[in-house]
């Protein structure tokens, strides 16, 4: 049974409801993935790298060493603790009002990674010491002596990355490609389907024209032979 085109609507309706689903799912578990690896790798170097020594893992490129950063990612600006604390406070906020449009997977990913760096970091300001709002985030990724960093700046920095392509690539947060909207996208789709339609009826009903000529000239010529005879 054909659907009507009452019932096309609906039924596109779900699945675009779905997708969306799917990937706000993909959004929340990417950011708690990176929360719990983030403040695993804290806990562990607060315990394991107390003593203030340095652990190489590639020679002088890269090490580990605790450090307490009341700064920015990678130990900048230090001494803004508040600051940067309703600064990823209001990123957290922003990042869950936008997945509401989610409509791409590959901006599901870069919101997760965003988020998950934002709470991870949100974490050491809000619980560790010196207090509330003024704690100082755990960095123990020390590359090569130029800054000092941990999971979740990896995170926030690859998700920079990833919403760096996404802009070149023009690919919005819905799914569409910038300038154009998803509905003017699916109502494209649309119309060829109805085009096609269009030219096979034209040919279908050039078919029985084509039909009753050859009819016509077959009577006529029944009706010349009549009167020959």
């Amino acid at each position: 049974m054909t659907p009507s085109a009452q019932d096309t609507p609906r039924s596109a309706a779900p699945t675009d409801r779905t997708r969306r689903t799917d990937h706000v799912r993909l959004l929340w578990v990417l950011a708690v993935v990176v929360v719990l690896i983030d403040q695993g790798t804290k806990a562990w170097a607060v315990s394991a790298l107390a003593d203030g020594r340095r652990v190489a893992v590639l020679g002088d490129l890269l090490g580990l060493v605790l450090l307490r950063n009341p700064g920015a990612a990678f130990s900048f600006a230090t001494g803004q603790t508040w600051f940067f604390t309703l600064i990823a406070t209001a990123v957290t906020v922003v990042v869950l009002r936008v997945s509401r449009r989610l409509g791409s997977r590959w901006w599901a990913i870069a919101l997760g990674l965003v988020l998950g760096g934002a709470v991870g970091n949100l974490i050491d300001r809000l619980l560790r010491s010196p207090g509330a709002l003024r704690g100082h985030v755990v960095d123990f990724i020390d590359y090569g002596g130029l800054f000092v960093g941990n999971v979740a700046d990896i995170a926030i920095v690859a998700a920079a990355g990833v919403i760096m392509v996404l802009s070149l690539y023009g690919l919005e947060i819905d799914g569409s490609r910038a300038g154009r909207s998803k509905e003017s996208e699916k109502s494209e789709e649309s119309v060829e389907p109805e085009e096609s339609v269009e030219l096979e009826g034209a040919e279908e009903s050039e078919e029985p024209e084509d039909t009753a000529e050859e009819l016509a000239v077959s009577s006529q010529e029944v009706a010349d032979g009549t009167q020959q005879a």
